[in-house]
């Protein structure tokens, strides 16, 4: 079970001038963030997932794939994920997905791209539109991109769900699920997203942590795939720039982003823990672990916390509502401050359910909704949740701030493992 997860949102690059106050702003977004955040009630969340990963189990020392030609230099670097180690063997790997199995030893002479990410994880998924021009610009020239799927929760370690997330997504690299964390250990990876590029003798060159960074990222990769080929010519395609910042967000007065939120009573405990207050406002929800418990919203909602309504049950890594109703009365709520919502949701049975969405009260439009919202003929906003999966449920026009979003539904089986939020241009 992972603990204490820290998101990281510490990469966003603004290639304009602005003013000190928006520089402010953006400064915020470097302190925290990522596929999640815990150090503070409110902060950016665009860059990256920190997490300590399960302790239970043990394994050997990290071992690299060492050529039998290799240089002393090589055979004396310490093995491991900082720049500089000779970078570890796939360890531990349960599956592969699109080809494999590989090895760092047979993919000696190529540059190597080891992508950390989990399917769920927003900062990731902003970060495959990259990865694609990569690989579609690169493979042909000797690079190799290995995604190493390390899950966060549970439902993540299904093999079947997360080739059915490759999928969706088009990402046609070969992956590695590295359910126990083996790989992820090796290279004593702390993140999601985190990039370890490597060279043609298997030496860690660069790495990068969270989103951002990507004309860097490729700029190295040129590089490196000129060592590795002299012959190699590196085209005059431009480098990509970061996503930009919401406007709206930069001017805003009092700005804020809403940090990542977790249903789970174990990430609010570690929460709790470390002085940050928690996920949830009503301390009900610590007295009834494992259980279902009746919860009423009978005060002001504080910003930036989860709220129950109705009966909900907690359990360790979501909260899932506590029976069957007819008419959405049983809700959850929370009051953010961001441009963008998404939320990871699943289905205790497998069968899909209808979840309302209303925000101060009334239901979605165009402006507001979600790539995956509906609205119904007569207004209703909603969206169906067919399968454990990370749904986008707002895309503001323009960053907003404090509003009230409510999701309910009549059914048992939903359940809140997660919430995400943005301040990107694109809503995402």
């Amino acid at each position: 079970m992972l603990t204490n997860p820290i998101r990281k949102d510490w990469s966003i690059r603004i290639r304009i001038k602005m003013p000190a106050m928006a520089a402010a702003l953006v400064g915020l977004l470097f302190l925290v963030a990522a596929c999640g955040s815990s150090d503070s009630a409110v902060t950016g969340n665009q860059s990256a997932t920190e997490t300590t990963p399960p302790t239970q189990g043990s394994e050997s020392s990290p071992t690299a794939g060492v050529t039998a030609n290799s240089s002393v230099a090589n055979v004396d670097r310490k093995v491991g994920g900082e720049v500089g180690d000779l970078a570890p063997e796939f360890g531990g790997i349960e599956a592969w997905i699109n080809g494999g199995p590989l090895t760092m030893e047979e993919l000696r002479g190529q540059v190597v791209l080891i992508d950390f990410w989990t399917y769920t994880c927003i900062n990731c998924i902003r970060t495959f539109s990259f990865l694609k021009q990569w690989n579609s610009r690169y493979t042909d020239d000797g690079l190799v991109i290995v995604g190493v799927h390390s899950p966060e929760f549970e439902f993540e370690k299904d093999y079947d769900n997360v080739v059915e997330a490759t999928q969706n997504e088009a990402l046609a690299w070969t992956m590695a699920q590295d359910n126990d964390f083996v790989t992820w250990r090796r290279y004593n990876n702390r993140f999601w997203p985190a990039k370890y590029l490597i060279d043609k003798d298997g030496v860690v060159r660069y790495t990068h942590f969270g989103e951002g960074g990507y004309a860097e990222t490729e700029d190295l990769i040129r590089e490196l795939l000129a060592e590795a080929d002299p012959n190699f010519l590196a085209n005059n395609l431009p480098l990509p720039e970061d996503q930009t910042v919401d406007p709206a967000f930069l001017i805003a007065r009092d700005a804020e982003v809403t940090r990542e939120l977790y249903g789970g009573y174990e990430r609010g405990e570690s929460d709790l823990l470390f002085g940050r207050g928690g996920y949830v406002q009503q301390m009900q929800y610590f007295d009834n672990k494992d259980q279902v418990a009746n919860f009423s919203i009978t005060e002001d909602q504080q910003p930036h916390k989860i709220y129950f309504e109705g009966a909900w049950h907690v359990g360790p890594e979501s909260s899932t509502h506590g029976r069957t109703t007819e008419l959405f009365e049983d809700y959850l709520a929370l009051v953010y401050s961001a441009t963008s919502v998404n939320a990871v949701l699943t289905s205790d049975s497998g069968k899909p359910y209808k979840l309302r969405i209303t925000v101060d009260g009334e239901y979605l439009t165009d402006s507001n909704k979600g790539s995956d919202i509906i609205i119904g003929d007569d207004g209703e906003s909603y969206l169906w949740v067919t399968s454990p999966s990370l749904y986008n449920v707002i895309s503001n026009d323009s960053y907003v701030r404090r509003q009230n979003l409510k999701m309910a539904s009549n059914s048992p089986d939903f359940g809140l493992f997660a919430f995400t939020f943005g301040v990107y241009d694109t809503g995402s």
